[in-house]
């Protein structure tokens, strides 16, 4: 079963945190001890700062992955909107084409056009097929748009 690029993104950085939580910092706090007195030693309170919150970010990362486990390629729509679909709308009132990949909340980049499922645009995208209209909620009011073109992420190759 192939896991989504999310996924194998977010293992990797899950990897490089345990890397460092495991093998780098305990020298650098094992350097810093030998110092002497740990109540005025900077260079260990800021490595032991550091480990409390790569074992945060480690935590959050263990249990995001457990929620991403429920998705798979094969779970992803094939015949409409869903991760990782390419979508290209056309405003219906000024004719407007914008373009839009479904991404999950980690992969945002509005200004790359990666938004979220979860976000108001991505929900009232999410299923819809070439062809549909859609009328979305924006901060400046509602706004239809006709869904031009959908390029799932099964007809990317991913």
């Amino acid at each position: 079963m192939k896991k989504l690029p999310i996924v194998e993104k977010l293992q990797n950085e899950l990897a490089d945190i345990r890397r460092e939580l495991n093998i780098d910092l305990p020298k650098v706090i094992e350097t810093a001890r030998e110092h002497g007195d740990l109540r005025e030693n900077a260079e260990y309170h800021a490595a032991k700062e550091r480990q409390g919150m790569l074992s945060a970010r480690a935590g959050a990362l263990e249990s995001r992955l457990k929620e991403l486990s429920l998705y798979t390629i094969s779970s992803i729509p094939r015949d409409g909107i869903g991760y990782g679909s390419i979508v290209e709308l056309e405003d219906a009132d000024s004719g407007e084409v914008v373009r839009y990949e479904m991404v999950f909340a980690e992969e945002v980049d509005a200004s790359a056009g990666r938004i979220s499922l979860s976000s108001p645009v991505g929900q009232a995208l999410l299923k819809k097929r070439e062809g549909d209209e859609v009328t979305i909620q924006l901060p400046n009011g509602r706004k239809t748009y006709a869904v031009v073109s959908v390029t799932t992420l099964h007809d990317r190759n991913l």
